[in-house]
């Protein structure tokens, strides 16, 4: 890449950009990650791409299993995201947590490539249980600012945005965006990578109402039927020692053309797509 215009374009991370929210296993996955190939490849035809990410891993399990892996792939573009999975678990350590985006974030810089990563949105706002984690948020939020500092990575700032904990950007279990989240979120990176067409669009309120808000019973029976439906079976491969990504490979594990899954992207509401 010299003009701009990235060809090869690796994405690490877990179920966030590997797509969970934005379609399903039965149609395939779709997601932020593959939706800024999109984008690169509509002013770079020849542009290629692979996405390494898995769900449930660990920030320590995306560098030891997908870091060779990209380094051998030599992307001029790389996306970095992971995180999420540790600040969930009780013995977050955000300084180890960061100790290994930092790492992944060397060693692409280092061979090249143009780094980027994600800050992370107070989920405490869309799921009242897990407000006890916000400020383990804000805590990995700085540590992934001050690293991609160190290393010249593009750290595109999601969190300061209200739009971003619109329950409508979000699928029903409250930690993956839904498709027009999947849209933003590579709207935000293709902005903060000044693609061509991109603009701040992402960031503006969602048109029309928002849904209504729940309170009493309502609210009770909403937090009860979410636990029964993503709590207790994510409790439950917790207490087994499982995860959602155990037998699971890379769904582009090698740079192949760029193909819109779902034909084109969906618009980011209020502006360009």
């Amino acid at each position: 890449m010299s003009d701009g215009t990235f060809l090869r374009y690796v994405a690490l991370g877990d179920s966030q950009t590997e797509g969970v929210g934005d379609g399903d296993d039965t149609v395939g996955l779709r997601g932020w990650a593959d939706r800024l190939a999109e984008l690169l490849a509509r002013d770079a035809p020849d542009a290629r791409y692979a996405n390494l990410a898995v769900r449930g891993r660990l920030a320590g399990q995306v560098r030891a299993e997908q870091l060779a892996p990209a380094l051998a792939l030599r992307p001029d573009l790389a996306t970095v995201v992971a995180g999420v999975n540790d600040l969930l678990r009780p013995g977050f350590d955000a300084d180890e947590t960061a100790g290994h985006l930092e790492a992944m974030f060397a060693a692409l810089a280092g061979q090249g490539a143009r780094v980027a990563t994600l800050t992370f949105p107070d989920i405490g706002r869309l799921i009242p249980a897990a407000r006890p984690v916000a400020s383990r948020v804000r805590d990995l939020n700085e540590r992934i600012r001050e690293a991609g500092g160190r290393h010249g990575v593009t750290v595109v700032e999601t969190s300061h945005h209200p739009v971003v904990t619109d329950p409508r950007l979000w699928s029903a279990d409250r930690l993956h965006a839904g498709p027009l989240g999947h849209a933003r979120i590579a709207a935000a990176v293709a902005q903060a990578l000044d693609l061509p067409g991109s603009d701040d669009s992402w960031t503006r309120p969602l048109s029309g109402p928002p849904l209504p808000a729940r309170t009493g019973v309502r609210a009770a029976g909403a937090e009860l039927r979410w636990a029964g439906a993503f709590l207790g079976p994510w409790l439950g491969r917790r207490l087994r020692g499982r995860s959602s990504g155990d037998g699971r490979r890379a769904k582009r594990p090698e740079l192949s053309p760029v193909t819109a899954a779902g034909g084109r992207s969906l618009p980011v509401e209020g502006g360009r797509q």
